[in-house]
């Protein structure tokens, strides 16, 4: 579980490709921090397990459902990620309640300069925008970050001078693919609303079948 509180930026220093599969050496220092192997690192808002650590940087598997729901399979050695170790119960929650399990990618489609803001415009396919509500919570590449506004295409975030320091966001480009991660309440709470599914019949006499036979 995290938090979509960025600790710091690590730079991919080593990509090992399978067939549908990577190997990631990702740089960093803080989160090395206490590090074991099997720890949790959010790396742009996926959670990996820490297989292995030595000489500032560790490694991680990235499996081929991550592959396929995620941004991490077009990185290159030297991009820059955004890096947040599992949360503590000792921890203030100043984001929300990330998971780590990315629904899927948007992309960016606008940016525009607002006095010390930043506003980044992302199209995201309707399967996603479903759970995407104005104010809402959402991560993006790891970030906790809040809507403030939402099409039927896409939706706008607000990037204040902080987040542009501390993350990658900003330094993106139009048209770069991004992790999205939706509140996982919306998605409980769409499950727990749905109807139930009729219990199977166990057999034997009920009231329908003697209606039915004339009694």
């Amino acid at each position: 579980m995290f938090t979509g509180i960025i600790e710091e930026i690590g730079t991919i220093r080593g990509i090992k490709r399978g067939n549908r599969s990577v190997v990631l050496e990702v740089q960093a220092k803080k989160v090395l921090e206490d590090l074991h192997v099997g720890d949790s690192i959010a790396t742009n808002g996926v959670c990996l397990t820490v297989t292995s650590f030595a000489n500032g940087s560790f490694c991680a598997d990235v499996m081929p459902e991550t592959m396929s729901r995620s941004n991490l399979g077009e990185l290159h050695v030297g991009d820059r990620v955004n890096l947040e170790r599992a949360l503590t119960l000792n921890r203030r929650l100043g984001g929300h309640i990330v998971s780590g399990h990315v629904d899927g990618v948007g992309k960016i489609v606008g940016r525009e300069k607002d006095e010390n803001a930043v506003w980044i415009m992302i199209s995201a396919p309707a399967e996603l925008l479903r759970y995407i509500v104005d104010k809402g919570s959402i991560t993006i590449d790891g970030i906790s970050l809040t809507v403030v506004a939402v099409t039927d295409t896409g939706f706008t975030v607000s990037i204040i001078p902080h987040t542009q320091d501390e993350t990658t966001l900003v330094k993106k480009k139009i048209g770069d693919v991004v992790n999205l991660e939706n509140d996982v309440i919306a998605k409980y709470v769409e499950k727990l609303m749905r109807p139930a599914a009729p219990a199977e019949s166990k057999g034997g006499l009920t009231l329908d079948f003697l209606l039915a036979n004339g009694f």
